[in-house]
This record gives C-alpha cells, sequence and structure tokens, in this order.
C-alpha cells in the first residue's frame, strides 16, 4: 500500500510525520488496478508504544 500525504497535510502535521517511529494512518484507501493507495488524512503519533510492542525471540542458537 502506497501512503499518499498531501502537501497541506503535511504542512498541518509536520511534527507527526517527520518525528514519529511508529504512525497511524487514517484515510481513503483507493485501488487502481493491483496498486491500492492511502489518501492519508489524518496521522498520529504512535511511538510511545513501541516499548509495549513485545517481540518473540529471534535466537537461532
Amino acid at each position: 500500500v502506497n501512503v499518499i500525504v498531501w502537501p497541506h497535510l503535511i504542512e498541518r502535521q509536520r511534527r507527526e510525520l517527520l518525528g514519529a517511529r511508529l504512525m497511524g494512518v487514517e484515510g481513503v484507501l483507493e485501488r487502481e488496478g493491483e496498486v491500492m493507495h492511502l489518501v492519508a488524512k489524518r496521522l498520529t503519533d504512535h511511538s510511545a508504544l513501541l516499548g509495549k510492542l513485545v517481540t518473540p525471540s529471534r535466537d537461532f542458537h
């Protein structure tokens, strides 16, 4: 899925766009053949949740 962020949203939510390490995107899903685009309407910084994610062990020894 390609996320499209128009210039007006970049101006309005620059801090979230440039600062988030984990971002939520709300918008309109469009499809062109096999290609899908999510046209962003709202960006949410979810970086604070990164410490709460459970990562399974990848110990291959």
